[in-house]
């Protein structure tokens, strides 16, 4: 199974995409007399413009690397001060590829800037999100208030939950398999100054028998201290998670998590005052027992017949029809500023297959709009697909070209119930929203809004 790093570099994701400007290099140009033209110099006018250009040159090549501020590369040696300054010459020494450094740090501050004042580094903050498919981590620095940028990032998929439906229990190989990855996850926040984590673990541990003494082996064999979070954590944390998807102008959401063993829904009414956060405007929520791979070995996932798909979306609709809280938002479902809201592997799936993707583009599919008719069509395209069909697709691939299909019947039967013209796409969920609220509660973004040491 590859790794890969989900987020990282993004600068959509609840982050800031913008870099902020040195105010040391901004004091120092500002008092620059303007540059003279070079005099005559015995040797000829052409050598005397020639040596006057490679100064001038010189002179801006300075000043545009003097005061850069300058992120350290993965591959840094571990425990490197944070210093500022311009960067060191192009013929110094490259570090060795080892684990990555436990703080951000920028490069050595020349001898005439060390008088000025130390710009203290930023809080590094981490997210882990042990769910019943995947293994994921975020870390991150705070950006423009309520934003945040990711520095580092893992996720793997394990199917932890591999068998659960069958035996109420974990399975070996899916053990062995997240504690290698959580290994890997160790590894990355102990090479870094972590001002806060919350590490969480979801519904294969919260569902089965030996989930507790599973978390026990994690923290023996990987160092990790994982939480079993309760489902309407988890529904909040999802709705945090994607704040800033919910436009000003929205009056109602109905906010969706498909999981690999539950997935959790979440009414939003906007209509009155609105807070900074959107989990205080829920209304009602709940947490179906049910999610892609639960309802895949059940119904089966390889071979998907329209009326296999269809009896998969008749089982979730029994379950969303015990929803009491249902008809919360019934009286904003004909609004044009209600939309649905989804944050899962099943949509940014059918978004990958809907803009014909070479390979998947995070940066395309977070924040897309889908229209009902683009969502009919993706579906039914997919059930039409045979396996090797959705295997052969970059933004399935194998490891879920046997999942797809049971997530696409757990959206249709929400679309059943909150019927929408408009979908919108969220590649972001409990990790972006662990990480927002951490933040939050750290007051990094009180004052001026930026993250503060």
């Amino acid at each position: 199974m590859e790794d890969h790093d989900t987020g990282a570099g993004a600068s959509d994701v609840g982050e800031s995409s913008h870099s902020a400007t040195s105010s040391g290099a901004r004091n120092r140009n500002a008092g620059r007399r303007p540059s003279h033209q070079a005099r005559h110099r015995p040797g000829g006018a052409e050598a005397g413009e020639a040596s006057a250009n490679q100064k001038t040159r010189g002179k801006k090549r300075r000043k545009r690397r003097r005061g850069r501020k300058v992120f350290a590369r993965d591959d840094a040696r571990p425990g490197t001060e944070p210093v500022t300054g311009s960067p060191p010459p192009d013929n110094a020494p490259q570090p060795e590829h080892v684990a990555p450094p436990a703080v951000i740090s920028v490069p050595q501050r020349s001898h005439q800037e060390q008088r000025r004042p130390f710009v203290q580094e930023l809080p590094v903050f981490a997210a882990l999100d042990l769910g019943t498919n995947n293994c994921r981590l975020l870390i991150a620095v705070p950006g423009r208030h309520g934003q945040f940028r990711v520095v580092d990032a893992f996720s793997r998929i394990v199917r932890l939950g591999e068998g659960l439906s069958a035996t109420g229990r974990l399975g070996q190989a899916a053990m062995d398999r997240a504690v290698e990855a959580l290994k890997v996850c160790g590894d990355k926040l102990r090479n870094r100054r972590i001002r806060k984590a919350r590490l969480i673990a979801t519904e294969a541990c919260r569902s089965a028998e030996n989930g507790v003494e599973f978390l026990e082996r994690v923290e023996r064999e990987a160092g990790l201290k994982l939480e079993i979070i309760d489902r309407r954590t988890e529904a909040r944390l999802a709705v945090s998670g994607c704040g800033s998807l919910v436009e000003r102008e929205t009056q109602g959401v109905v906010l969706f998590d498909i999981g690999g063993g539950s997935s959790e829904i979440a009414l939003i009414d906007l209509t009155g005052r609105r807070s900074a956060r959107l989990a205080n405007h829920i209304v009602s929520w709940t947490s179906l027992p049910v999610g892609v791979v639960s309802l895949a070995e059940r119904f089966g996932g390889r071979t998907v017949t329209p009326e296999t798909f269809a009896a998969m979306v008749d089982d979730v609709a029994g379950r969303l029809a015990a929803f009491d809280g249902r008809d919360r938002l019934s009286h904003l479902l004909a609004s044009p500023n209600f939309h649905l809201l989804g944050t899962s592997g099943t949509v940014t799936t059918l978004a990958g297959v809907h803009l014909d993707l070479e390979r998947y583009d995070r940066r395309r599919v977070d924040g897309l709009w889908m229209d009902r008719h683009s969502v009919d069509r993706m579906i039914e395209k997919l059930i039409g697909w045979d396996f090797q069909q959705r295997v052969a697709n970059p933004c399935i691939g194998a490891d879920r070209a046997d999942l797809v299909l049971a997530g696409c019947a757990i959206l249709q039967a929400i679309r059943d119930v909150w019927p929408s013209e408009r979908l919108r796409v969220a590649d972001r969920g409990l990790r972006e929203g662990i990480l927002s609220e951490l933040m939050a509660d750290d007051g990094v973004w009180r004052g001026n809004g930026r993250g503060r040491a």
